[in-house]
């Protein structure tokens, strides 16, 4: 995970989700790639008490963030060869403070599974449609 000097300059600085340049985690107000403000809060983990994941929340005020905005923010953090998920955890243990936000996570301690890729889709067809 990255905190890139073009990320530093829509860190929030003062309040509760104040935090200080070159901080490993923090709030974030980020103009979007559709036009609206992306509001982020990013944590790189602390080994020191077991939590050894990588989180990013995106929230935006009126609705969920779309595709194209979290490809933007996966972007933002992480390298282009890194997979990051979205989770759909057992309805026990969702937690839900805030309607509009979805969430990008990665393990810092072992790499994500990944389907094969024929059971996806052909890539030719990928490549046709743009992506």
């Amino acid at each position: 995970m990255r905190f890139s000097p073009q990320l530093e300059k829509w860190r929030i600085r003062r309040g509760s989700y104040g935090s200080n340049s070159g901080n490993d985690f923090g709030a974030f107000v980020v103009p979007g790639p559709c036009g609206r403000d992306l509001r982020i809060i990013a944590s790189s983990g602390d080994p020191s008490i077991d939590i050894l994941w990588e989180h990013v929340s995106v929230s935006l005020t009126n609705r969920p963030p779309n595709w194209e905005e979290m490809c933007f923010v996966k972007d933002l953090f992480w390298d282009a060869e890194e997979s990051v998920m979205q989770l759909h955890p057992p309805k026990s243990r969702w937690i839900n403070n805030h309607n509009y936000c979805l969430h990008l996570w990665r393990p810092t301690n072992q790499e994500i599974p990944l389907p094969p890729d024929e059971t996806v889709g052909k890539k030719e067809l990928g490549e046709l449609s743009g992506r």
